[in-house]
């Protein structure tokens, strides 16, 4: 069983910057993908962020440009790298992982971003 812990999430001012954590506690070298979803409050949850085995990524086309998905194996850690924050960006972030066809999910942090 694969376990997931997000770590910083918070409230931020329009315009700044948060960087998310995932911590896995299997070796995410060996993860199929790894990525970030968010979901706000009555919308569905969507993917953010995604980064495959072999190095490639996919972003929302809302937060291209904006957002940063990478790792560290060494340290079994998936980050999300958030800047220019916009009210928009509000949810909650869920890290998954994929583990050959098997999905894992975090229980979310909370971001949100004021005006």
């Amino acid at each position: 069983q694969v376990q997931l812990v997000e770590s910083g999430g918070g409230l931020v001012q329009a315009g700044g910057s948060l960087r998310l954590s995932c911590a896995a506690s299997g070796s995410i070298f060996s993860f199929n993908a790894m990525g970030w979803y968010r979901q706000a409050p009555g919308k569905q949850r969507i993917l953010v962020a995604a980064l495959t085995r072999g190095g490639s990524t996919n972003y929302a086309d809302s937060v291209k440009g904006r957002f940063t998905i990478s790792k560290d194996n060494a340290k079994n850690t998936v980050y999300l790298q958030m800047n220019s924050l916009k009210p928009e960006d509000t949810a909650v972030y869920y890290c998954n992982a994929d583990v050959w066809s098997t999905r894992y999910w975090g229980q979310g942090t909370q971001v949100t971003v004021s005006s």
